[in-house]
């Protein structure tokens, strides 16, 4: 029985996308910076205002927990330009393969 869930769940978690593209990361930048700047300015126009420095904390703590929420999961926004990736090229020879660097031989420095 708990194996049958343990698989179940498992499956699930696996399903779940966990991946953003780069036009996603900056777009979640960009969120997560703006709703910290608002936030900020708003609690501490309303700290000045009231005199009460403990609800600028509070009003910025508010923006940091809803940019998290907004910006932390891999939201479908955040994955609308996947990369297309080259196919891989099989190797054919039969020498072991060297890396580019290997083949290029070293300048010598003049003192």
């Amino acid at each position: 029985k708990y194996s049958y869930l343990k698989e179940k769940m498992l499956s699930i978690f696996k399903s779940i996308p966990t991946h953003m593209d780069y036009k996603g990361q900056k777009l979640a930048e960009q969120i997560f910076q703006g709703i910290i700047l608002v936030s900020a300015a708003i609690g501490f126009i309303y700290g000045l205002i009231i005199e009460q420095f403990g609800w600028t904390v509070y009003i910025v703590l508010a923006g940091f927990a809803v940019s998290c929420v907004l910006t932390l999961p891999p939201w479908p926004m955040y994955r609308r330009n996947p990369l297309n990736w080259q196919p891989a090229v099989p190797e054919t020879s039969s020498e072991p393969s060297q890396k580019p660097q290997e083949n290029v031989p070293k300048k010598k420095k003049h003192k």
